[in-house]
């Protein structure tokens, strides 16, 4: 039975993340411990204590989701259960690639600290806002984010699952896309709570520094293969990982496509490492004979 491991990304942190793998298993805790060495604060104490809207800053939600999922890994890692592809959501593919050897836990998180300032920086000097559009097809979305393009800038930034693609842009151009999806059959259009347009052209001001992070960065190549978000392929070159990373900042996460192209090389089971459920959610609507079991809630992984 061949086996993916799934990380989460940015919306799945709550106060108290964390708390039980650290408490009750001496190498996270030991994770969580390095994380505030490295990071020169108390990570640590966001992550279990909050408060809420302090965890929430990017700044701060993606180092803690990264350690968090890192922790996880070290719990499922004593379970000696052998795994064949990674995979990550957008900030999460960055603990799929430690979870298949790219860099080191250090290295990559200090990555992900630069990559969370530098996107908090950019939703103040470019802000922006994003939807989920429920029950519209890919075809009549397109359609839609076309015709909103004359009150602002406005894309597909998520393919989560049939039924669910989030779009990002200026507030313009979102509120314009929302209204006309609904126009157009949408069964709903939710609104996300998020601090900038992520996955479009309004990061673009991160790019420069977050490349730069990442040439810093010693990037080895994968034991197994990474379902990347940019291109739904497997892809295991260290060199072609830092290429890919920078492009994940401003190209839509291509998640749906990625879990059917991991279905088609074999794959029967996932395994969530960090916070929440919110992948194994996806997969039960991408493809429900791929059962995706939780590190997190569910003790016994065999």
């Amino acid at each position: 039975m061949k086996t993916i491991l799934l990380f989460p990304g940015q919306g799945a942190q709550y106060v108290g993340m964390g708390k039980v793998l650290s408490e009750t298993y001496e190498p996270a805790k030991q994770i969580l411990k390095k994380a505030d060495e490295v990071l020169g604060f108390e990570l640590s104490k966001i992550m279990q204590e909050g408060p809420e809207e302090t965890l929430k800053s990017t700044d701060n939600t993606q180092p803690a989701l990264y350690v968090c999922s890192c922790m996880a890994m070290e719990l499922f890692k004593s379970k000696g259960i052998s795994f064949d592809y990674v995979a990550g959501h957008s900030l999460g593919e960055y603990s799929a690639i430690y979870a298949a050897g790219g860099f080191s836990f250090e290295d990559g998180l200090r990555l992900v600290r630069v990559r969370g300032e530098l996107m908090a920086q950019a939703g103040v000097l470019k802000p922006g806002a994003m939807a989920a559009v429920l029950k519209l097809s890919e075809e009549d979305l397109n359609a839609v984010l076309a015709e909103s393009q004359d009150a602002g800038v406005v894309v597909a930034a998520n393919f989560n699952s049939p039924g669910q693609i989030v779009i990002s842009g200026s507030k313009e151009g979102v509120a314009k896309a929302s209204e006309l999806a609904k126009a157009k059959g949408a069964k709903r259009v939710v609104p996300l709570p998020v601090s900038g347009a992520f996955h479009s052209p309004l990061m673009e001001y991160a790019l420069p520094g977050l490349k730069a992070a990442i040439e810093k960065t010693t990037f080895n190549d994968l034991k197994v293969p990474v379902i990347a978000n940019v291109t739904a392929q497997p892809v295991s070159a260290g060199s072609e990982l830092k290429d890919l990373l920078a492009k994940q900042l401003v190209s839509p996460v291509r998640w749906q496509y990625g879990m059917e192209t991991a279905v088609s090389l074999g794959v029967e089971r996932g395994i969530e490492l960090g916070a929440g459920k919110v992948l194994a959610g996806l997969m039960s609507v991408i493809n429900g004979n791929v059962k995706v079991y939780s590190a997190e809630s569910e003790i016994n992984l065999d």
